[in-house]
């Protein structure tokens, strides 16, 4: 059986809302990412690439639809190189990754580009387009950057709160206090600040450089003095007696992320070792408002269809949309929380939408590399009450 394996990964710094990269498109995100995925494997030539896999929650501005394709072209492959956007909103690059691997082990593919992109800051206002001209009354525009928009009414009401709310829901399902919220959080910066002083990220992460002009080196949102106290000094933000704050949930973000995914016979066209193996993928799906908690059956069907079970995984990167629900995960999985994120999460990194599916799986193959172990699940909830879950066999020269 045909087996699909990373070869490279890499992301942009993650900017924060209106920060650093408020006035880079999203297009040029991504080709930023194309171009730092490829720089890894020099000896590739882009003509090779079978096809460009990318993922963008959004889509409704200068995304242009099919981003991906977009990407190639700034990034200046080969116009023969095919590109697809897909959009399963916070799961999309993850989703990308996925295809990738199904299509590479089926033969239908030898080498894919994979990533994901999101300019959160530049997403449009939008308006309903009449069903008759020249209506009278006022038209709203609603902001595309994060949630539901232009609702049908035939939707249940209780599937179609808030984030913040569908989380709230969950910290009161749970019984997840505000306490062990702030402490989750404050852990996610001091984690991600640490990997950042050690130089975890520097092999990870390619600065934005636009016209000469380096942008952004390091993720922008990361703050090393974050502590619990401070933390619990924050006022809720979807309750006025609730327990998520803009503390311990992730915040708006800018950024892409790549990862170069091949046949194990493409190395010789790589010029590379590969670095993992993606050996499960696991999709699931519940009742909107609880998708905080779709990683738990989405990781189990990942897990089972490697083979493995939870005694095996020696590291979980598992996105940090908000730090109720992943508590909520890793108590329901019941490992050891040391094991998740150690070099911090969304809360810290930040959220790019169609980019942190991207960001986690290259988190995760780098962690078992600089590790030596294993086993590693990389695992995504997603808006609408869906998750992804990969799981990855460490097949570089440090395992053992």
């Amino acid at each position: 059986m045909v087996a699909s394996f990373i070869y490279t990964a890499v992301r942009t710094p993650f900017g924060r809302f209106g920060g650093a990269l408020a006035d880079v498109r999203p297009d040029d995100l991504a080709a930023i990412a194309v171009s730092g995925a490829l720089a890894k494997a020099p000896s590739l030539d882009p003509a090779l690439i079978d096809d460009v896999v990318w993922g963008n929650a959004n889509g409704a501005g200068e995304d242009n639809r099919n981003v991906g394709r977009m990407a190639v072209l700034l990034a200046g492959l080969p116009t023969s190189v095919p590109a697809t956007t897909v959009n399963r909103l916070c799961g999309s690059s993850l989703d990308a990754a996925i295809i990738a691997s199904r299509a590479i082990e089926s033969g239908d593919a030898e080498i894919v580009l994979t990533g994901g992109v999101e300019s959160m800051t530049r997403a449009p206002w939008v308006l309903p387009k009449p069903s008759r001209a020249f209506p009278a009354g006022h038209v709203t525009a609603v902001s595309t950057t994060l949630g539901w928009r232009l609702v049908n009414d035939r939707m249940p009401k209780e599937w179609t709160v808030s984030l913040g709310e569908a989380n709230e829901q969950l910290a009161d399902r749970f019984a997840i206090g505000r306490e062990r919220q702030d402490e989750f959080a404050a852990r996610s910066h001091q984690r991600a600040n640490d990997a950042w002083t050690a130089g975890f990220y520097d092999d990870l992460v390619v600065p934005v450089v636009q016209d000469g002009e380096v942008r952004l080196r390091a993720d922008e949102g990361i703050r090393p003095g974050s502590t619990p106290q401070k933390l619990a000094g924050l006022k809720p933000s979807f309750r006025p007696d609730g327990v998520i704050t803009a503390g311990n949930a992730s915040p708006l973000n800018d950024g892409a992320s790549a990862v170069l995914i091949g046949s194990e016979r493409a190395s010789q066209h790589i010029g590379t070792a590969p670095l993992a193996r993606i050996a499960g993928r696991g999709v699931s799906a519940l009742d909107p408002q609880m998708f905080g908690f779709a990683p738990v059956e989405a990781a189990e069907r990942a897990l089972k269809r490697a083979g493995i079970s939870w005694s095996d995984v020696s590291a979980v990167e598992l996105n940090e949309a908000f730090a109720v629900q992943s508590l909520a995960c890793v108590d329901a999985w019941k490992i050891d929380p040391a094991l998740v994120n150690t070099k911090g999460g969304a809360i810290a990194i930040g959220h790019p939408l169609g980019a942190s599916g991207g960001r986690i799986l290259g988190t995760l193959a780098a962690r078992l590399r600089e590790s030596g172990q294993r086993w590693g699940v990389a695992a995504i909830c997603i808006g609408v009450g869906q998750a992804l879950a990969v799981v990855l066999e460490n097949v570089s020269e440090t395992s053992r």
